[in-house]
């Protein structure tokens, strides 16, 4: 059933995080880890946050084979989010191993050779999507990667100037280049040409300083990256840097800080998926759906929305794995 009003539209990949149950141990040898299967993927965390914010969202992904994609389903239905944006694909679910380094920050190793996400046609798009868009995410693997990335842009490109249109580059440095980027058609070059492409028609930019490492290998004041990013095209730049305050920048305008709610982290894994969902819902909520309104709303209304966004993030790292709050919860956290 098509959500009534302006839909937050989510593209990308759904992928399986296995996650190390630590307290399990590996075995009397020590060659036994025990992990537990969840799901994850930067756009199923994005759907599954905003819906349980309570955005009208629509996950537009390929669903592949294997005995995990119905929990991948499930898990997205039951935050409410609309499943009508399910493409029924016969390759492989993506396999993320997922490692927890000593500061709660995540290591991966990915499965994901002739994976359903990245195989997108323009015919799936056009038959997944809304007729109402009100902001389009997209980001990470799928947007990267070829072929898919190609049907993506011009996606993007169609509905730039009558939806708001939203980019998280979310680089993977093992997919994106070296043997294992090569495997899926990646080196540098061509993830940084195709991110571009999108950047430069993106509305709004959530980037992470991790991110700015691998894609500007130059850059070192996080001030003037974000500055820079905000002058190529966005109405709107979030940067991260992990548990430092937030950069946020608009055109010509002066980089603006805020601080991150400090709680106690379990770990980080979807707190960029988490705040990404959260500004994105904020932003709906707000009847901001057009670039146009999104350069007419205040800095003080913009600052506000981000600081909910940063806590609906901090939420989520309270919690093992991408577990983000419902609106619930992050009404009682104000």
């Amino acid at each position: 059933m098509q959500p009534a009003g302006p839909v937050l539209c989510v593209l990308g990949e759904l992928v399986v995080d296995l996650l190390p149950v630590t307290e399990a141990g590996a075995g009397p040898e020590g060659t036994a880890p025990q992990y537990v299967a969840r799901p994850g993927g930067n756009a199923l965390n994005v759907a599954v946050a905003a819906g349980r914010l309570g955005a009208p969202v629509r996950l537009l992904a390929r669903l592949g084979t294997g005995p995990l994609a119905a929990n991948l389903r499930r898990h997205a239905e039951l935050a409410g989010v609309d499943p009508a944006g399910f493409v029924d694909a016969p390759e492989p679910v993506s396999l993320a191993v997922v490692g927890v380094g000593p500061d709660g920050s995540p290591d991966y190793g990915f499965h994901v050779l002739g994976a359903a996400d990245w195989q997108w046609t323009d015919a799936e798009l056009e038959r997944v999507l809304p007729s109402d868009v009100g902001a389009l995410h997209v980001g990470s693997i799928s947007s990267w990667t070829e072929p898919g990335s190609a049907a993506i842009t011009r996606l993007v490109d169609r509905l730039a100037g009558t939806a708001l249109i939203s980019v998280d580059p979310n680089i993977r440095p093992m997919l994106a280049d070296g043997p294992v980027g090569a495997s899926l058609g990646n080196d540098r070059a061509a993830v940084t040409r195709r991110l571009d492409a999108l950047v430069a028609r993106a509305d709004v930019v959530k980037v992470s300083a991790e991110d700015l490492g691998w894609l500007e290998r130059h850059a070192s004041d996080l001030d003037d990256a974000a500055r820079r990013w905000a002058a190529r095209g966005p109405a709107l730049v979030v940067l991260t840097d992990g548990g430092e305050p937030l950069r946020v920048a608009r055109p010509d305008g002066a980089v603006l800080r805020r601080e991150i709610p400090r709680v106690d982290v379990v770990d980080t894994v979807g707190a960029g998926d988490s705040l990404a969902a959260g500004l994105l819902t904020g932003l709906l909520d707000a009847g901001i759906t057009g670039r146009a309104a999104l350069e007419a709303t205040s800095d003080e209304q913009l600052l506000a929305l981000v600081d909910d966004a940063a806590l609906v993030a901090a939420l989520n790292c309270t919690r093992v794995g991408a577990d983000p709050p419902t609106r619930a919860e992050l009404a009682a956290a104000r």
